[in-house]
């Protein structure tokens, strides 16, 4: 377990992502702050909230660069199931940040996913966000991918444009960045419809297999279309498949936990801290690959800081979590006393497991 010093208050980070549909990133950490703050008042905390490209990308990326550096802009546009949605995405320089979930997110279904919702949802309204940053001169644009309510392979964004070929076209001069927050390829048992299908609705076998399918004849059109064959790419099914398009118009793959590091200059943060205190709705074996939680625990091996983790819900063993590079993990379920009052009151029972996390250090500080 790595040492922290006894000498000073503790320079805390606190960096979760967001608890699913529960709380966001900055309510995450504003929570962990206030419990941390309960047990240990000394310690100096900074606040920054993180995201992995899913919902909150853009919010995540304002706050970490600035409002004096970023200009957030709106756009009206097709949502999920068709109905007309208010989007916002940001300017930075010649650099758009477009978050999918704005226009294709499940929150915009108006309704629980279901076995219709998983089979209708599009993802034109993402076309129409691309299109709308290109408009305007953008001649970036970084993609964020989770979150969606769609599995359609990105097939309406390419609508939104008249078809793949028109918006390869359209976006011949400009740079494509996919941040993605997961490896997932199109097709197969790790694929979107797959594994991602039944969040969205897709609950029982014949929807996954029907799903298959159709992301299956949509790969075979992106192959006639562009000449690249996506459909055992990692990342290319993010966001229901949408990574795939992407990547079939050339756009480079990157993970958006690092991306927003990057942006924001989080680096230099965890080099500052004792403690990364990190989290998100719940730790398990994906959290490794491309999660927020698997990033700041690389970085904070780098330099030497200890790292502890406040989740809705520890999935993990012990050993998977050290091997993580985890030193601490506290569940806000275990807090609470179950899932339903962990869930009714989220923001209060994420700031008792934090208490219960910095309780537990004074012990070693």
């Amino acid at each position: 377990m790595r040492r922290v010093p006894r000498t000073r208050p503790l320079r805390v980070l606190v960096a979760p992502d967001g608890f699913g549909g529960t709380l966001t990133a900055a309510a995450a950490a504003s929570a962990m702050a206030e419990g941390w703050a309960r047990a240990r008042g000394r310690d100096e905390l900074a606040l920054a909230p993180q995201s992995d490209g899913g919902p909150g990308f853009i919010d995540v990326l304002r706050r970490g660069i600035g409002p004096a550096h970023v200009e957030s802009r709106w756009a009206d546009v097709t949502g999920p199931l068709g109905a007309p949605a208010r989007a916002r995405w940001l300017r930075a320089g010649d650099t758009a940040f477009i978050e999918s979930a704005q226009a294709c997110g499940l929150r915009l279904l108006g309704r629980p996913p279901d076995r219709d919702t998983a089979m209708d949802a599009t993802s034109f309204g993402v076309g129409e966000l691309i299109a709308r940053a290109v408009a305007e001169g953008a001649e970036r644009v970084v993609v964020g991918l989770g979150g969606s309510a769609c599995t359609d392979g990105g097939a309406g964004a390419a609508a939104a444009f008249g078809g793949v070929r028109r918006m390869r076209g359209a976006l011949g001069g400009v740079e494509l960045t996919a941040a993605v927050d997961v490896r997932s390829p199109l097709l197969g048992v790790e694929g979107a419809a797959a594994v991602f299908g039944p969040q969205k609705g897709a609950d029982d076998a014949d929807t996954v297999r029907l799903l298959e399918e159709r992301l299956r004849e949509w790969g075979a059109v992106l192959l006639a279309d562009t000449g690249v064959d996506v459909r055992d790419g990692a990342g290319a099914g993010a966001a229901g498949g949408l990574g795939g398009l992407l990547m079939a118009l050339g756009a480079r793959v990157r993970q958006g936990a690092g991306i927003v590091g990057e942006v924001t200059g989080r680096g230099a943060a965890v080099g500052e801290a004792d403690v990364v205190l990190t989290g998100e709705g719940c730790v398990d074996a994906g959290s490794a690959r491309g999660k927020v939680v698997g990033h700041l625990a690389e970085e904070a091996a780098r330099h030497g800081a200890r790292v502890v983790v406040i989740a809705g819900r520890i999935a993990l063993a012990e050993p998977d979590l050290r091997r993580m590079g985890v030193d601490e993990a506290w569940s806000a379920v275990e807090a609470a006393g179950s899932v339903d009052a962990a869930m009714a009151h989220p923001a209060a029972h994420v700031a008792e497991a934090a208490r219960r996390a910095a309780q537990a250090m004074a012990g070693t500080a």
